[in-house]
Protein backbone atom coordinates (compact mmCIF):
# COMPACT_ATOMS: atom_id res chain seq x y z
CA UNK A 1 0.00 0.00 0.00
CA UNK A 2 1.09 3.66 -0.23
CA UNK A 3 2.53 5.31 2.54
CA UNK A 4 5.26 7.83 4.10
CA UNK A 5 7.45 8.29 6.65
CA UNK A 6 8.18 11.16 8.46
CA UNK A 7 10.73 11.39 10.75
CA UNK A 8 10.93 14.01 13.39
CA UNK A 9 14.62 14.94 14.17
CA UNK A 10 14.03 16.95 17.70
CA UNK A 11 17.67 18.17 17.62
CA UNK A 12 19.85 14.88 17.41
CA UNK A 13 23.30 15.15 17.88
CA UNK A 14 24.93 12.07 17.03
CA UNK A 15 27.05 11.85 14.24
CA UNK A 16 25.29 7.93 13.87
CA UNK A 17 21.97 9.44 13.92
CA UNK A 18 22.08 11.87 11.15
CA UNK A 19 24.13 9.12 8.66
CA UNK A 20 21.39 6.79 9.54
CA UNK A 21 18.38 9.24 8.64
CA UNK A 22 20.34 9.80 5.38
CA UNK A 23 21.14 6.72 4.17
CA UNK A 24 16.92 6.36 5.24
CA UNK A 25 16.03 8.78 2.78
CA UNK A 26 18.29 8.34 0.25
CA UNK A 27 17.30 4.91 -0.16
CA UNK A 28 12.91 5.25 -0.39
CA UNK A 29 11.89 8.70 -1.58
CA UNK A 30 8.71 7.69 0.55
CA UNK A 31 11.03 8.58 3.79
CA UNK A 32 11.30 12.33 5.06
CA UNK A 33 12.71 14.03 7.90
CA UNK A 34 11.65 16.55 9.29
CA UNK A 35 13.79 18.76 11.41
CA UNK A 36 12.86 20.32 14.53
CA UNK A 37 15.58 21.39 17.03
CA UNK A 38 13.46 23.29 19.46
CA UNK A 39 12.43 22.16 23.20
CA UNK A 40 10.95 18.50 23.57
CA UNK A 41 7.24 19.00 22.78
CA UNK A 42 5.58 16.03 21.98
CA UNK A 43 2.52 17.34 21.15
CA UNK A 44 3.78 20.20 18.75
CA UNK A 45 6.34 17.52 17.30
CA UNK A 46 3.66 15.31 15.83
CA UNK A 47 0.99 18.15 15.07
CA UNK A 48 3.58 19.81 12.94
CA UNK A 49 4.35 16.29 11.25
CA UNK A 50 1.02 16.04 10.41
CA UNK A 51 0.98 19.58 8.80
CA UNK A 52 3.84 18.18 6.62
CA UNK A 53 1.86 15.71 4.95
CA UNK A 54 -1.97 15.50 3.58
CA UNK A 55 -1.74 11.65 4.08
CA UNK A 56 -5.78 10.42 4.78
CA UNK A 57 -4.62 8.01 7.66
CA UNK A 58 -1.73 9.05 10.25
CA UNK A 59 -0.34 7.08 12.36
CA UNK A 60 1.72 8.06 15.24
CA UNK A 61 4.62 5.75 16.39
CA UNK A 62 7.28 6.42 18.90
CA UNK A 63 10.75 5.82 18.23
CA UNK A 64 11.64 3.38 20.91
CA UNK A 65 8.98 0.96 19.44
CA UNK A 66 9.59 -2.49 17.48
CA UNK A 67 6.52 -3.71 15.41
CA UNK A 68 5.61 -7.29 16.05
CA UNK A 69 2.89 -7.91 13.92
CA UNK A 70 3.54 -8.13 9.95
CA UNK A 71 0.32 -6.85 8.51
CA UNK A 72 0.02 -4.24 11.69
CA UNK A 73 -0.74 -1.22 9.62
CA UNK A 74 -3.56 -3.25 8.04
CA UNK A 75 -5.02 -4.14 10.50
CA UNK A 76 -5.08 -1.06 12.31
CA UNK A 77 -6.39 1.14 9.38
CA UNK A 78 -9.59 -1.39 8.89
CA UNK A 79 -10.62 -0.12 12.36
CA UNK A 80 -9.51 3.91 11.84
CA UNK A 81 -11.75 4.13 8.57
CA UNK A 82 -14.60 2.73 10.39
CA UNK A 83 -17.05 6.44 10.84
CA UNK A 84 -17.55 5.77 14.21
CA UNK A 85 -14.02 5.24 15.30
CA UNK A 86 -11.33 7.48 16.25
CA UNK A 87 -8.03 6.76 17.76
CA UNK A 88 -6.73 3.16 17.41
CA UNK A 89 -4.36 1.91 19.21
CA UNK A 90 -2.15 -1.63 20.07
CA UNK A 91 -1.04 -3.82 22.13
CA UNK A 92 2.86 -3.10 23.27
CA UNK A 93 4.67 -5.13 25.01
CA UNK A 94 7.93 -4.36 27.10
CA UNK A 95 11.35 -5.94 25.68
CA UNK A 96 10.87 -8.30 28.79
CA UNK A 97 7.01 -9.38 26.96
CA UNK A 98 5.38 -8.57 29.58
CA UNK A 99 2.32 -5.95 28.76
CA UNK A 100 2.85 -2.10 28.89
CA UNK A 101 -0.44 -1.39 27.27
CA UNK A 102 -3.49 -2.95 26.13
CA UNK A 103 -5.68 0.43 26.28
CA UNK A 104 -5.62 2.90 29.08
CA UNK A 105 -8.21 3.46 32.10
CA UNK A 106 -9.82 6.74 32.73
CA UNK A 107 -8.76 8.03 36.31
CA UNK A 108 -6.15 5.30 37.40
CA UNK A 109 -4.00 7.29 39.60
CA UNK A 110 -5.36 10.45 39.18
CA UNK A 111 -5.74 10.94 35.73
CA UNK A 112 -5.20 7.64 33.57
CA UNK A 113 -3.05 4.74 33.49
CA UNK A 114 -2.40 1.21 31.85
CA UNK A 115 -4.40 -1.32 33.80
CA UNK A 116 -2.95 -4.53 31.96
CA UNK A 117 0.69 -3.48 32.69
CA UNK A 118 3.20 -6.35 33.65
CA UNK A 119 0.55 -8.74 32.91
CA UNK A 120 2.53 -12.16 31.50
CA UNK A 121 2.18 -11.98 27.38
CA UNK A 122 0.23 -14.98 27.60
CA UNK A 123 -2.51 -13.60 30.10
CA UNK A 124 -6.10 -12.69 28.79
CA UNK A 125 -6.34 -10.16 31.03
CA UNK A 126 -9.47 -9.04 33.55
CA UNK A 127 -12.34 -10.21 31.24
CA UNK A 128 -9.81 -10.69 28.12
CA UNK A 129 -9.93 -6.80 27.86
CA UNK A 130 -5.57 -7.63 27.63
CA UNK A 131 -6.03 -9.91 23.84
CA UNK A 132 -9.42 -9.37 22.78
CA UNK A 133 -10.44 -5.62 20.85
CA UNK A 134 -12.86 -3.34 22.43
CA UNK A 135 -13.35 0.09 23.29
CA UNK A 136 -11.29 1.66 25.84
CA UNK A 137 -11.87 5.10 27.21
CA UNK A 138 -8.28 6.17 25.71
CA UNK A 139 -5.32 4.61 23.89
CA UNK A 140 -1.44 5.52 24.24
CA UNK A 141 -0.23 7.62 21.34
CA UNK A 142 2.77 5.31 20.52
CA UNK A 143 1.15 3.96 18.47
CA UNK A 144 -2.22 5.20 17.47
CA UNK A 145 -3.78 5.44 14.16
CA UNK A 146 -6.47 8.17 13.46
CA UNK A 147 -7.81 9.69 10.11
CA UNK A 148 -6.12 12.79 9.27
CA UNK A 149 -10.02 14.86 8.49
CA UNK A 150 -10.67 14.06 12.53
CA UNK A 151 -7.74 14.39 13.72
CA UNK A 152 -7.67 18.03 12.41
CA UNK A 153 -11.49 18.75 12.64
CA UNK A 154 -10.78 18.64 16.71
CA UNK A 155 -7.61 20.52 16.43
CA UNK A 156 -5.36 17.60 17.02
CA UNK A 157 -2.70 17.49 20.03
CA UNK A 158 -2.69 20.43 22.84
CA UNK A 159 0.15 21.54 22.73
CA UNK A 160 -0.08 24.59 24.72
CA UNK A 161 -1.04 22.61 28.17
CA UNK A 162 -0.07 19.10 27.30
CA UNK A 163 3.74 19.28 25.94
CA UNK A 164 4.61 15.78 26.73
CA UNK A 165 2.08 14.22 28.98
CA UNK A 166 -1.79 12.89 28.56
CA UNK A 167 -1.91 14.46 25.55
CA UNK A 168 -2.88 11.13 24.06
CA UNK A 169 -5.80 11.15 26.60
CA UNK A 170 -6.91 14.45 25.75
CA UNK A 171 -6.95 13.64 22.28
CA UNK A 172 -8.93 10.54 23.47
CA UNK A 173 -11.52 12.24 25.12
CA UNK A 174 -12.14 14.96 22.48
CA UNK A 175 -12.75 12.20 20.05
CA UNK A 176 -14.89 10.67 22.16
CA UNK A 177 -16.70 14.44 23.14
CA UNK A 178 -17.76 14.99 19.23
CA UNK A 179 -19.20 11.33 19.73
CA UNK A 180 -16.52 8.76 18.49
CA UNK A 181 -15.35 5.70 20.31
CA UNK A 182 -11.68 4.59 20.59
CA UNK A 183 -10.32 0.93 19.93
CA UNK A 184 -7.46 -0.93 20.91
CA UNK A 185 -6.31 -4.45 19.08
CA UNK A 186 -4.19 -6.20 21.13
CA UNK A 187 -4.07 -8.51 17.78
CA UNK A 188 -1.36 -5.31 16.91
CA UNK A 189 1.65 -5.97 18.85
CA UNK A 190 4.65 -3.64 19.60
CA UNK A 191 7.60 -3.65 21.66
CA UNK A 192 7.91 -0.42 23.41
CA UNK A 193 11.00 0.11 24.81
CA UNK A 194 9.60 2.80 27.88
CA UNK A 195 12.08 6.00 27.54
CA UNK A 196 14.85 4.62 25.69
CA UNK A 197 15.29 7.31 23.59
CA UNK A 198 14.73 10.19 26.20
CA UNK A 199 16.17 8.64 29.39
CA UNK A 200 14.48 8.16 32.16
CA UNK A 201 16.07 11.59 34.10
CA UNK A 202 14.69 14.89 33.84
CA UNK A 203 15.10 18.08 34.34
CA UNK A 204 14.34 19.43 37.72
CA UNK A 205 11.19 21.33 36.76
CA UNK A 206 9.91 18.57 35.05
CA UNK A 207 7.95 17.25 38.17
CA UNK A 208 6.12 21.61 38.28
CA UNK A 209 5.63 20.61 34.27
CA UNK A 210 3.72 17.21 35.58
CA UNK A 211 1.94 18.74 37.80
CA UNK A 212 0.63 21.22 36.00
CA UNK A 213 -0.60 19.14 33.33
CA UNK A 214 -2.14 16.74 36.10
CA UNK A 215 -3.72 19.92 37.00
CA UNK A 216 -5.40 20.76 33.62
CA UNK A 217 -6.13 17.52 33.06
CA UNK A 218 -8.46 17.41 36.18
CA UNK A 219 -9.95 20.59 35.55
CA UNK A 220 -10.64 20.00 31.84
CA UNK A 221 -11.62 16.47 32.12
CA UNK A 222 -12.32 15.50 35.84
CA UNK A 223 -15.84 13.80 35.63
CA UNK A 224 -14.84 12.15 32.39
CA UNK A 225 -12.07 10.68 34.23
CA UNK A 226 -14.24 9.47 37.23
CA UNK A 227 -16.41 8.04 35.03
CA UNK A 228 -14.50 5.63 32.31
CA UNK A 229 -17.21 4.41 30.27
CA UNK A 230 -14.93 1.07 29.24
CA UNK A 231 -14.89 0.36 33.10
CA UNK A 232 -16.87 -0.65 35.96
CA UNK A 233 -17.31 1.94 38.17
CA UNK A 234 -17.05 -0.26 41.74
CA UNK A 235 -13.38 -1.09 40.61
CA UNK A 236 -10.91 0.99 41.95
CA UNK A 237 -8.88 3.54 40.23
CA UNK A 238 -6.29 3.93 42.98
CA UNK A 239 -2.66 3.75 41.65
CA UNK A 240 -1.57 -0.04 41.17
CA UNK A 241 -5.41 -0.78 41.98
CA UNK A 242 -6.48 -1.16 38.83
CA UNK A 243 -9.47 -4.10 38.27
CA UNK A 244 -9.83 -4.50 42.90
CA UNK A 245 -12.63 -3.75 44.01
CA UNK A 246 -13.44 -0.16 45.08
CA UNK A 247 -13.66 0.40 48.50
CA UNK A 248 -15.74 2.79 48.39
CA UNK A 249 -17.66 2.31 45.10
CA UNK A 250 -18.96 6.26 43.51
CA UNK A 251 -22.24 5.05 42.06
CA UNK A 252 -25.27 4.23 43.47
CA UNK A 253 -26.25 0.96 42.50
CA UNK A 254 -28.56 0.64 39.46
CA UNK A 255 -31.44 -1.41 41.42
CA UNK A 256 -31.29 1.09 44.11
CA UNK A 257 -31.96 3.80 41.90
CA UNK A 258 -35.07 2.39 39.93
CA UNK A 259 -38.53 2.26 41.27
CA UNK A 260 -39.12 -1.59 40.72
CA UNK A 261 -42.97 -1.03 41.86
Amino acid sequence: HPFEVIIVDNGSTRPQTGQFLDELTAADARVRVLSDPSPFNFAGLNNRAVAATDAPLICFLNNDTEVITPDWLDRMATEALRPEVGAVGARLLYPDGAVQHAGVILGLGGVAGHGEASLPADAPGHLWRAVASHRRGAVTAACLMIRRAVFMEIGGFDEAHLAIDFNDVDLCLRLADSGLVNVVLPSVELVHKESVSRGTQRAPDDAARFAGEVAYMRATWGRQLDADPSYNPNLSIALNEAYDLATAPPTTPVWKKTNLR
